[in-house]
């Protein structure tokens, strides 16, 4: 499964989901969340926002209100964790219960974090802040370790070198063991091991 986190770290907005049943709640939250510049989107029950949550662009924080129709919030946690994803949405859990053993249901459901209700626009923003700041935090990590490992592979092309038979000049793709003309390696392109520029001269042209 692909996601949503679309370079978030250098200023493109944070996308939130908000699922609660109660229309009141649910506008307000909405209401406050566009007035402070993110994009949302609004669902009424769990299966909805876990269906939000599943697909390729799906938001980056989760709202979630506790008891829904079909699925409750907790569920939604549940599944959300389960799903293999290199970047997890980030679920503040929105509930009437304040007891220490439905909080520690919450969190050991996957919950992140959670806002107890009533609660006002201060808290709200706070806490969505708070939310904003780690994804970010995660994204700019995860297009690091993608930098790196692109480094990795072009230190191991310089380390190795390159394999190229001297009589039909095709050449050794480490990726898959095969032997390819040049022409092949630069339609395809899909060798981490090759690495493919233009030198000074050729881009000048």
């Amino acid at each position: 499964m692909g996601n949503g986190w679309e370079k978030i770290c250098t200023g493109g907005n944070v996308k939130i989901l908000i699922a609660e049943d109660e229309f009141t709640t649910r506008m307000m939250v909405q209401v406050c969340l566009e007035n402070w510049g993110y994009r949302v989107e609004s669902v009424t029950n769990g299966e909805e926002a876990l269906a939000r949550l599943q697909r390729p662009d799906a938001p980056h924080i989760a709202i979630l209100d506790w008891e829904m129709p079909l699925l409750d919030g907790v569920e939604v946690c549940r599944r959300v964790k389960e799903m293999e994803v290199e970047n997890p949405p980030y679920i503040i859990l929105l509930t009437g219960r304040d007891s220490k053993t439905d909080i520690v249901r919450g969190f050991d459901a996957g919950a992140d974090d959670y806002m107890t209700k009533p609660f006002n626009d201060d808290e709200l923003r706070a806490r969505t802040r708070v939310a904003e700041r780690l994804v970010r935090t995660q994204s700019s990590l995860s297009e690091s370790v993608v930098e790196l490992r692109e480094a990795l592979n072009q230190l191991e092309i310089l380390e190795s070198g390159v394999e190229i038979c001297p009589s039909c000049r095709k050449i050794l793709n480490r990726y898959d063991g095969q032997w390819q003309s040049l022409d092949e390696l630069l339609e395809n392109n899909d060798n981490p091991h090759f690495g493919i520029n233009s030198c000074p001269h050729c881009t000048q042209r």
